[in-house]
C-alpha cells in the first residue's frame, strides 16, 4: 500500500478518479452468477442502483449497489450515480425480498448524493431516504455496508444503516461534498482543498471515530491501477464477516445493530476541537 500519507483532498481526488472501478466492475469480478433485478414495483427502474442475487462461497446473497457509470452515455443513463425516489424504493423491494428467504444483503455505496431535481423532490425524495433508514435498522438478516469510493449525503447513509461499515481505503464518507461543505460555511465553493481537511471524511478518520469497522486496504497508486488484491481480500473478509454474523440470533444482530447507532450522537463530544482557521474566510452574502 501506498496511501497511507495521503491528504484528505488526494483521497477525494482517487475517490472520484474517472478510472476507478463502479459497484458493477466488483459484482463482476466477485460475484461472475450475479442476476439483476429491476424495478421499484411503483413508479420506474432506477439505472443508479443496481441491485440482484449471487452467491458469495455457495451460500445466496443479495446485493444492492450504487452506480455512477463509465462511459459519458452509460453516465447520463445512470444519472452520475445520483438516485432517484425509484431507486431507494426498488432498494427497498429487494431488501425485504433478502428478509423473506434469508439472504444477507451486501450495500456497496457510490454516489455523491441523492438526486435534488424537481421530479424527484415531488415523487418523495426525502421520504424515500428516511424509509430506508426506519426500515434497514430492523432488517432481520445480516448486512454489511461497503463505501466502494464515493459516499455523500442522505443519499448514501439510505443504504449505510447496516451490521457493519466498511470503507475502502481511499474511500470517503461525508454529510456532503467538500464542494457543498465549503459553500456554506465558507461562502465558497471553490475553498474544498481546505474544507475536505477538516470534515473527517476520510476511512481512517471515520474508523477512529468507531463509524467504519473495517478499512479494505488498496494497493499501488490505488484502485484505479491494481484491483485483483483488493478485491480477493473484500471477498474473504465478507466470507468471514457474514458467517459471524451468521451465527448470531436475530434479536442478538438487531440490539449490536442499534446499539452501533445509538451512540453515534455522543461522537461529536469526543472530536478534539482545532483551532479555527480564518485565512480564506468571506464576507456571508
Amino acid at each position: 500500500m501506498e496511501n497511507k500519507h495521503k491528504t484528505a483532498w488526494e483521497k477525494v481526488q482517487l475517490a472520484r478518479n474517472l478510472k476507478r472501478p463502479t459497484s458493477i466492475h466488483v459484482i463482476r469480478q466477485l460475484f461472475p452468477d450475479f442476476i439483476e433485478l429491476h424495478g421499484d414495483r411503483l413508479f420506474g427502474d432506477d439505472h443508479s442502483f443496481v441491485c440482484g442475487i449471487a452467491s458469495l462461497d455457495g451460500k445466496a446473497i443479495t446485493i444492492i449497489a450504487q452506480e455512477k457509470g463509465t462511459q459519458t452515455q452509460d453516465k447520463i443513463a445512470r444519472n452520475f450515480g445520483m438516485p432517484h425516489p425509484e431507486g431507494y424504493h426498488k432498494a427497498l423491494r429487494l431488501a425485504k425480498q433478502a428478509e423473506k428467504f434469508h439472504r444477507p444483503v451486501l450495500f456497496l455505496i457510490d454516489t455523491p448524493g441523492a438526486y435534488p431535481g424537481i421530479g424527484a423532490e415531488e415523487r418523495g425524495q426525502a421520504n424515500a431516504i428516511a424509509l430506508l433508514l426506519f426500515e434497514f435498522s430492523s432488517l432481520k438478516v445480516p448486512t454489511i455496508s461497503v463505501v466502494l469510493s464515493e459516499g455523500g449525503s442522505g443519499g448514501a447513509l439510505a443504504i449505510g444503516v447496516a451490521d457493519q461499515t466498511w470503507m475502502f481505503e481511499n474511500a470517503i464518507y461525508s454529510i456532503l461534498s467538500p464542494e457543498g461543505f465549503a459553500s456554506i460555511l465558507y461562502k465558497d465553493a471553490s475553498l474544498a482543498k481546505q474544507a475536505s481537511e477538516v470534515m473527517k471524511l476520510t476511512a481512517q478518520d471515520l474508523f477512529e471515530f468507531g463509524i467504519c469497522e473495517k478499512i479494505i486496504p488498496e494497493y499501488g497508486a490505488g484502485l484505479h491501477e491494481e484491483y485483483r488484491e483488493t478485491y480477493r481480500v473484500l471477498k474473504d473478509e465478507l466470507i468471514k464477516e457474514f458467517a459471524l454474523l451468521n451465527k448470531q440470533s436475530n434479536r442478538r444482530r438487531l440490539e449490536n445493530r442499534y446499539q452501533k447507532y445509538r451512540v453515534y450522537g455522543s461522537l461529536g463530544t469526543n472530536i478534539p476541537i482545532e483551532e479555527e482557521d480564518t485565512s480564506y474566510e468571506t464576507d456571508a452574502i
